[in-house]
């Protein structure tokens, strides 16, 4: 308790003497020449893990306040060198264009003005948010007067391995801080130069406010052997999360020595019920497709009831907007000849297009919308549109996904959008964390036991 209050002293009067001390060295070039042996390898991956870990202690003892001020000044360094992170940027979207990257994973790659201040601002609603560490889940004081307490405390060395979003370098780092972590970061050769460009930003912001650069550190210049490494570090990483495409993913979970939390692929499904209404059918399903159709939280297939009459002006406005319908005979058959679609298959009904694709499918009940959804859903977020309570409350209670949204569109299963901050994924595994990863979900918990001299009989 001591320690605790000496820290939020040091914190409200500006004594920097209480932060978590810089480490001395270890700031490595990103820009290595990469080891010939995957011994080499491996050692240079486990000395970064070391330093992490050192970091991850002084995390660990760092208040509210210093987390939040290194946000900040992550923040500003964003916009101060933001010229240097897009053109940095410009090379790796000029590579992947070259290389023939689908227009889909090169929106993921790229970063504007736009998005750059829309990171700055995650990063300042992080800093508003309650830190979590030392949050008191459950206690009690037992019949013997031991005082128990079970209290939320940092992972410690988290590892991130994820392709072609840069954005992914500044969310993670930000969550994994404030929520008292160190970070590996293993972003892939797709986004080389703009990660490499970020690591430096931040790393330079945590050193200039007194908390440790080796917080937040990388891989990227050991190449695939290095996130080999990483999955292999068992012992100096704590977790390792995959973010990407299911290729990715499951490489991961199957490879990795250390811990995984899964983040699924996004196979997203909306079932439009026969009493919702058009306008709201109309409206949800384009901003569920087009409003940004590369990422894991846009609708991928459409289920329709046979007794809906809103399946024409639904058609109609995705078509408009560019979308190719992918339908079963039964929705083909029931659209007029002047909207296009494509016959389905099952490929369909299993693909996650991110792009301006939909399977559609007509079914004739709620059970037959549900069986649908778990034959083919990757358990991310399904949607029910309607205006019979009793229709969601089913709904609810049979969808088994880590989001379950009624009558708004699947693009809110995000963590800014929740009001969590910014996300590290979204988790469709049911262990320890589902759903959108926020700041809680980068904590683990201890037991924290207080006697005066109790013993067992």
């Amino acid at each position: 308790m001591t320690e605790a209050l000496i820290h939020n002293t040091a914190a409200t009067s500006g004594d920097t003497s209480a932060a978590p001390a810089a480490p001395e060295d270890g700031n490595q070039p990103l820009s290595a020449a990469v080891p010939l042996s995957v011994e080499d390898v491996e050692a240079a991956v486990h000395a970064i893990a070391d330093r992490s870990r050192q970091a991850a202690r002084r995390m660990a003892r760092a208040n509210r306040a210093w987390k939040d001020r290194g946000l900040r000044a992550i923040g500003a360094a964003l916009v101060e060198r933001q010229d240097v992170i897009l053109s940095a940027n410009a090379q790796d979207v000029a590579a992947g264009k070259a290389n023939g990257t689908s227009a889909a994973m090169l929106d993921r790659l790229t970063l504007t003005e736009t998005r750059i201040a829309g990171l700055v601002a995650a990063l300042e609603n992080l800093a508003g948010l309650p830190d979590p560490v030392g949050n008191v889940v459950r206690g009690q004081t037992l019949p013997n007067g031991l005082r128990l307490r079970q209290v939320n405390v940092p992972m410690g060395v988290v590892a991130a391995i994820y392709e072609a979003r840069p954005n992914v370098t500044v969310d993670i780092a930000g969550l994994a801080l404030k929520s008292g972590n160190a970070v590996i970061l293993r972003g892939g050769t797709a986004a080389a130069a703009t990660n490499e460009a970020l690591v430096r930003v931040l790393r330079e912001a945590l050193d200039s406010v007194g908390l440790p650069s080796d917080a937040v550190q990388t891989v990227d210049q050991y190449g695939r052997e290095g996130a080999n490494a990483l999955m292999r570090a068992r012992g100096r990483v704590d977790v390792l999360i995959p973010r990407g495409g299911r290729e990715l993913i499951q490489t991961v979970v199957t490879n990795s020595a250390v811990p995984v939390i899964e983040t699924g692929e996004g196979n997203v499904h909306i079932f439009i019920d026969e009493s919702a209404s058009e306008d709201m059918a109309v409206e949800i399903l384009l901003n569920a497709k087009t409003q940004r159709p590369s990422v894991c939280n846009t609708v991928e297939t459409l289920l329709v009831h046979s007794g809906s009459t809103v399946l024409p002006a639904v058609a109609a406005a995705l078509r408009a907007a560019g979308v190719t319908l992918h339908a079963d005979e039964r929705i083909r058959a029931a659209l007029p000849a002047s909207i296009a679609s494509e016959p389905a298959t099952d490929e369909d009904w299993g693909t996650e297009y991110m792009d301006l694709d939909l399977a559609v499918a007509m079914v004739d009940s709620l059970d037959d919308a549900v069986n649908h959804i778990r034959t083919w859903s990757t358990g991310h977020t399904e949607a029910i549109l309607t205006n019979n309570l009793a229709n969601a409350e089913r709904f609810i209670a049979e969808v088994d996904s880590a989001a379950v949204i009624v009558n708004a569109s699947t693009r809110f299963t995000d963590g800014g959008e929740l009001g969590l901050g910014a996300e590290v994924g979204i988790s469709t595994q049911k262990l320890h964390a589902r759903g959108p990863m926020g700041l809680t979900e980068l904590t683990t918990t201890k037991w924290i036991v207080q006697g005066e001299g109790q013993v067992r009989g």
